[in-house]
């Protein structure tokens, strides 16, 4: 399947194509073009029809959707010409909690393969601009489409204009001419493009048609604008005046013949509109700065007839001092031809003297290895036609008008391409090795350039053999070291630079078990303020000791985390590492237990947390408790794996119990099955019965959630067994609950009432009002199954009361879905159908699992009525929520109940695949309704 949105917007297979309506398109486009995002109904709303929408938007919204995977479920059957594999081309836009999201496959749409190919070379540049059928997003309207069409045919100009540029320098001008004529005829007043057609007609002979465009440009710039070219543009046409191309004095290092990627930063290097003023180039230690600020000066050099300089300032250089700005000076107005008797002795006379012999010349400056600002500020040329190019592993945030430029890993792509490059043909042998050697050095480029060279000077060493070194962590900063340098004394250079308070916070954040740490997680491991926490790791950001992938939070390149670790192994005291892990341990647990009672005021086993005295975040309602549990989850499960395999069983505990109705909620049944687990081993190794009993519990609670039955039974029966033991009732009562559950799920339907009943009579007797708001509804559903109906409706409506009385909206959702099946068993389709809508409107905001299981309710409501169409849009929706987050057990409903709608619609070979499928999970989970599923079949 093939998405195209670079013309009008179209989907096909092969030959086959299918258009659509054209809101379905537009709006299909919009999703593709956020592909891997989740996108709100507000943003989509906003996008279709700008700030006036309809009042049906959201509406349109949900049913152009439907449309969408309408079309292309179509588009994939036309093709294919069987029916019965058209169910997956849906999934393409799939339903997320907060929106929608387009997950295409890579290759699939033009706009992505475009935007890829055109970061290439000449070829590649070519294949992406052929990718074009007219102007984009050609056939559709909505509000967004005139910005994104003219932010796409930016794209593609910037493009034609990487292309010329690459082409003039390789010498193929002829190739051009035709193109960039047309371009030019269509983009009057687009410089550059003139500027490179000049050149082109210039370097074919053709000088008196350059300067005839010239002259042209000139003329029609000032008719419409009133404005004068740039003074490159100026220098392109002096240059065709002159017919040639001065020798310019260079200064500047070798460039490496292996160079590699950076073609993003490249690009802001050398296409920047003016090609003047001042370019800083940060960054952490290894990552290339000085390579990349050679290799485009080198690029840029014939822009700058007037020379290329370059001084080693030598900041960042193991065993020598900073180079003193006075003494760069000397070293600069030497370069530049001035003798030696005209070089004054102090620093300002020798500044105005370089800015003075400098004004009025096109020259490029290198300044590299500088420390800060102050040490780069009397360098500066003063002229209005010079470039500095500046690098420095600090930002060099209080330099005026410089142009920053902060310099990240390489791409794996480019990466391996600089890999391969040093070590020669053996390691495309080797694709997979090459992999993991790059992803165990970082991508960064000093460790890919020593390890590489370590292979190239080690014959029999396959690459396979350098990774499985490298996989020790202990001694990987050891392998990629040189016999001069390497990556661990580039980083330890940076550590001896900085105070011995950002040493400490450098040391303590590589004791962090997660990837990335917020300033109030960072002040509770080093003990300190939030406000100074935040200083110290602004700081360390600053000195590229630190990164940072998203605001207020900070991370390690994984290098540099292996040095903290190293560093806090030999500077740390054991006391000192095991204090601060407690302090951390304890802010996690107390934040997730208070964002989790904010979130699931109605749990039925809120956990007490002892407030620890450290500083902690204010969360101020449900929403603040969500925003900060999604942002925290990954530190949190590194922080429960930790704490329970390194002795703090209390805090790996607390962890896993708070957690489980977030991880419920966000469909993480397995990353909570894991986190109980570990919490299990600790709780049991620290002789804890009562919390071992509570994580049986949770365990028995997980596995009912993903379907794994026999599981579940024997860890319910391990909770009741040991709660009882220990003299917890409420814990016994969660036990009985869900081996309850998992009994009923089995279609012991007597079974699981007395251990219903069991644990409602514990919660009452324990003076617990959430457990009976809980316990009623199970024993009211039975009740329905059994064929009590007017029983089973007297447990629900209570229950219904109980939860309405203590907020809690899942109980009221709950109650309305049992409730809903009761009156569809007893025919009352009417009465069914609205309290399922009820139940369906509060599911929306408790997450897609109770979402997908209403659906399913509402489904099976509509096909006891007879309205088929119905219950296939409801089942539809429900499995394409399951689905996304495996829920087994939904999925499994959702397929039986598609099943029998298409059964019922003469839809047979549909219905058979549907079938099929539910039967396959029905078996898996051991559940009775496999029976139905092959009756059907």
């Amino acid at each position: 399947m093939r998405f195209s949105l670079l013309g009008p917007v179209e989907v096909s297979i092969g030959e086959h194509t299918l258009g659509g309506a054209p809101r379905h398109r537009a709006m299909l486009a919009y999703l593709l073009l956020h592909a891997g995002r989740t996108v709100s109904t507000d943003q989509l709303i906003e996008a279709m029809w700008g700030p006036t929408p309809p009042d049906t938007a959201k509406a349109q919204v949900q049913a152009s959707v439907m449309a969408i995977r309408r079309m292309l479920r179509a588009a994939q059957a036309g093709a294919a010409g069987d029916a019965g594999d058209a169910a997956d081309a849906g999934d393409i836009v799939r339903t997320r909690p907060s929106g929608y999201a387009a997950v295409p496959e890579p290759g699939q749409v033009d706009v992505h393969e475009f935007r890829r190919l055109a970061a290439g070379d000449s070829e590649e540049i070519r294949q992406a601009l052929a990718l074009w059928r007219g102007p984009a997003l050609a056939d559709v309207q909505a509000d967004y489409v005139p910005a994104t069409r003219a932010l796409l045919e930016e794209q593609r100009l910037t493009a034609v204009e990487r292309l010329a540029e690459l082409e003039l320098a390789a010498g193929r001008q002829a190739v051009l001419l035709d193109e960039l004529a047309a371009e030019v005829a269509a983009h009057p007043l687009r410089e550059r493009l003139r500027g490179q057609y000049m050149l082109a007609l210039h370097r074919s002979g053709r000088q008196a048609e350059a300067l005839a465009t010239a002259r042209d440009y000139r003329a029609t710039l000032a008719e419409q604008q009133g404005l004068d070219p740039s003074r490159e543009f100026a220098a392109v046409e002096e240059t065709v005046l002159r017919g040639d191309r001065p020798a310019v004095v260079s200064f500047l290092p070798y460039d490496v013949p292996d160079f590699a990627g950076r073609r993003a930063e490249l690009d802001r290097l050398t296409m920047r509109p003016d090609g003047v003023g001042v370019v800083a180039i940060d960054g952490m230690a290894g990552i290339g700065k000085t390579t990349l600020a050679v290799h485009a000066a080198h690029l840029l050099a014939e822009r700058f007839p007037d020379g290329a300089f370059f001084v080693d300032l030598q900041a960042h250089t193991a065993g020598r001092d900073p180079v003193d700005p006075g003494e760069a000076l000397e070293i600069l107005l030497r370069q530049l031809g001035v003798p030696a008797e005209r070089i004054p002795p102090g620093t300002p006379e020798r500044s105005a003297l370089w800015r003075g012999e400098l004004s009025g010349l096109r020259a490029l400056v290198v300044l590299d290895n500088a420390a800060d600002t102050q040490h780069v500020r009397p360098l500066l040329p003063g002229g209005s036609g010079a470039l500095a190019v500046i690098t420095s592993r600090r930002r060099l945030v209080d330099l005026d008008g410089a142009h920053a430029l902060s310099v990240d890993v390489l791409s794996e792509r480019d990466a391996a391409e600089l890999f391969t490059g040093v070590v020669g043909p053996r390691a495309r042998q080797e694709p997979a090795a090459v992999a993991e050697v790059l992803r165990l050095c970082g991508f960064l480029p000093l460790a890919v350039r020593i390890a590489a060279a370590r292979l190239r000077h080690r014959p029999r060493w396959t690459v396979d053999y350098l990774a499985a070194r490298l996989r020790d962590q202990s001694r990987r900063l050891d392998e990629l070291a040189t016999a001069e340098r390497g990556v661990a004394a580039a980083f330890a250079l940076s550590y001896e630079q900085v105070s011995a308070d950002h040493r400490r916070m450098f040391r303590l954040l590589g004791l962090h078990p997660g990837q990335d740490i917020d300033a109030y997680a960072a002040a509770a491991l080093a003990g300190l303020s939030v406000t100074r926490a935040e200083s110290l790791l602004e700081d360390l950001l600053d000195a590229h000791m630190l990164l940072q992938q998203e605001p207020g939070r900070y991370t390690f390149h994984d290098l540099l985390r292996d040095h903290a670790r190293s560093a806090a192994r030999q500077e740390e005291q054991d006391e000192e590492g095991a204090a601060a892990l407690t302090r951390l341990f304890a802010f996690y647990s107390h934040v997730a237990g208070e964002a989790a009672r904010l979130k699931y005021h109605d749990l039925v086993l809120p956990v007490p947390h002892e407030p620890p005295n450290l500083p902690t975040p204010s969360l101020l309602g449900p929403a603040d408790a969500m925003t900060w549990l999604d942002a925290e989850l990954p530190v949190l499960l590194a922080v429960g794996a930790h704490a329970a395999e390194h002795g703090w069983p209390a805090q790996a505990f607390l962890l896993s119990t708070t957690l489980f109705p977030y991880l419920e909620e966000r469909g993480r049944r397995s990353t909570a099955l894991a986190l109980h687990l570990h919490a299990l081993t600790a709780v049991r190794q620290a002789g804890d019965r009562r919390r071992e009993g509570r994580t049986l519990a949770d365990l028995a609670r997980t596995h009912h959630a993903m379907g794994n039955v026999e599981q579940a039974v024997r860890y319910a029966l391990d909770a009741i067994t040991t709660c009882r033991a220990v003299g917890d009732p409420e814990g016994e009562a969660v036990g009985h609950h869900y081996l309850g559950h998992s009994l009923e799920r089995q279609g012991d339907l007597h079974d699981a009432q007395d251990h219903y009943q069991q644990a409602l009579n514990l919660f009452q007797s324990a003076g617990n009002r959430v457990g009976p708001g809980v316990l009623l509804i199970d024993v009211g559903r039975i009740y329905g199954h059994l064929g009590k109906p007017d029983l089973a409706r007297d447990h629900l409506e209570r229950a219904q009361r109980i939860n309405h009385e203590i907020s809690s909206p899942a109980g009221v959702w709950n109650a309305l879905l049992s409730l809903g099946e009761v009156h569809r068993d007893q025919g009352e389709h009417d009465a069914a159908r609205h309290v399922l809508e009820r139940a369906y409107a509060i599911s929306r905001d408790l997450g897609p699992h109770l979402q997908a299981e209403t659906l399913n309710g509402l489904g099976a409501a509509a096909h006891t009525m007879g309205d088929h169409d119905q219950a296939l849009i409801d089942h539809d929706a429900a499995l394409a929520l399951a689905t996304e987050i495996d829920d087994r057990h939904e999925a499994a409903h959702g397929h039986l109940g598609l099943a029998k709608a298409r059964h019922a619609l003469g839809h047979t070979a549909l219905a058979r695949t549907h079938a099929q499928a539910a039967l396959r999970l029905l078996e898996e989970l051991g559940n009775p309704a496999a029976d139905a599923a092959r009756a059907l079949l």
